[in-house]
């Protein structure tokens, strides 16, 4: 399996993916919003794009279908109950389906609902497991819940599904907000040295060179992960005196899910 993630440079911060099968030359193209640049790439690699997946419905992960689909004849997939809401939607994908690139690439369906509830993340089961997740789980961060989404369902995810991975996994998120969310950790665990050292590494790097994080690094230095630390509870009970004395782990996801909102 062969990965390129590749920097938008808009004001989203969006990463597109292209995820290619070594053997065949066939490519898979996730959340291709900058076409331009999907395309570019996979014709400067001798890479056929095959198939679009779309993590989600919003306008930011779809809007490059259109082009890439007339340029390629790709077919769409996408979260079976997002076919409302993604023009031109070929399959509908649910929990455990496989989403084949080629003749060597195999890659699980998970459904992780939350930041909208027809969301899919994609795990390689290689040596190596990889997460392609959306918008979902960010480095550092969590997804917010504005448009279409609930954070019980976010919270969930994280505790049944993302955080039983592999810690090896490698994480590919939508979009680079991993300064930002760095902070954010930082003002609820100060005494958090992982995420004030990776700070420092990253608060300047080069998008189009970012680090690629693995899901025991955000254990470490996101605080979605963090719902047990006597820190980030304290803090939390400074700006949400009525929580309980012992609160249970998902109290402090939502009430840090709370916070990310207007910070």
């Amino acid at each position: 399996m062969i990965v390129e993630q590749i920097w938008t440079g808009n004001a989203y911060r969006n990463f597109n993916y292209l995820i290619a099968c070594p053997a065949s030359g066939e490519a898979l193209a996730i959340d291709p919003l900058d076409h331009k640049k999907c395309l570019a790439k996979a014709k400067e690699r001798g890479w056929e794009i095959t198939q679009i997946l779309n993590t989600h419905e919003h306008g930011d992960h779809i809007g490059g279908n259109k082009p890439v689909v007339a340029a390629t004849g790709a077919k769409i997939l996408a979260h079976q109950n997002a076919k409302n809401r993604i023009p031109g939607m070929d399959q509908g994908l649910a929990a455990g389906d496989v989403v084949k690139v080629g003749s060597t690439v195999d890659l699980e369906v998970l459904d992780t609902p939350g930041h909208t509830m027809s969301h899919v993340c994609l795990l390689s089961r290689t040596e190596q497991p990889a997460l392609f997740c959306g918008d979902t789980l960010f480095n550092a961060g969590a997804g917010n819940c504005h448009n279409g989404g609930h954070p019980n369902e976010l919270y969930h995810t994280f505790a049944e599904q993302l955080s039983k991975l592999p810690d090896a996994t490698q994480i590919y998120p939508g979009h680079d907000y991993i300064a930002n969310n760095l902070r954010f950790t930082l003002d609820r665990e100060p005494d958090n040295s992982d995420a004030e050292a990776l700070l420092r590494q990253v608060d300047d790097q080069d998008p189009d060179a970012a680090l690629i994080s693995t899901l025991g690094q955000e254990k470490t230095i996101n605080t979605f992960f963090r719902l047990q630390s006597p820190t980030v509870i304290a803090r939390l009970r400074e700006v949400f005196p009525d929580l309980s004395e012992t609160p249970s782990a998902k109290e402090v996801f939502l009430k840090l899910r709370e916070l990310r909102n207007s910070w």
